[in-house]
């Protein structure tokens, strides 16, 4: 009975992580490691062992650093001042309360608004919104993605 409710607590983290993988507020990736390590724990680690733990949670570190990274990048590629990282940052946390159109415009319009507010002209802070938005997106993209190879690699350990 206790078995069962940590294997529907592990999906529970697992789908909500893959959501946080996408959704900036939620700690998307270790909640998917989480939720794997608690089903490998309930299962007494008869079908996921150290070796796929290790992997999964490499491959958790990885999302974590290039999600990181990506927006970083984006904008220091263009040169993007730190108060541009930091309205990025920001624009995504509100953006949070808005939806998908503030998922998506929040980061941009953070960094636009970062920009300018160090003395950018608008040019260029349009130049740092958008490479700061690609970054975050192509991050996103790569994280979910790493989500996804994290639940193959759990699902063919249970299975083989």
């Amino acid at each position: 009975m206790l078995q069962t409710l940590y294997f529907i607590l592990s999906v529970v983290l697992i789908v909500a992580g893959m959501a946080g993988a996408v959704v900036p507020a939620l700690p998307g990736v270790p909640m998917v490691f989480a939720g794997m390590l608690l089903a490998a724990w309930a299962d007494h680690f008869q079908h996921v062992g150290v070796l796929t733990l290790s992997m999964l949670g490499t491959l958790a570190a990885l999302a974590m650093l290039i999600d990181f990274l990506a927006g970083v990048l984006g904008a220091r590629r263009v040169g993007a001042s730190g108060k541009a990282l930091w309205g990025a940052s920001l624009g995504a946390i509100v953006g949070l309360f808005f939806g998908l159109p503030g998922l998506l415009l929040g980061p941009f319009a953070g960094a636009v608004t970062g920009e300018l507010m160090a003395g950018g002209k608008v040019e260029k802070a349009t130049k740092v919104g958008v490479a700061t938005w690609l970054g975050l997106l192509f991050g996103t993209l790569a994280k979910l993605a790493l989500c996804f190879t994290m639940l193959d690699v759990f699902l063919l350990a249970l299975i083989f």
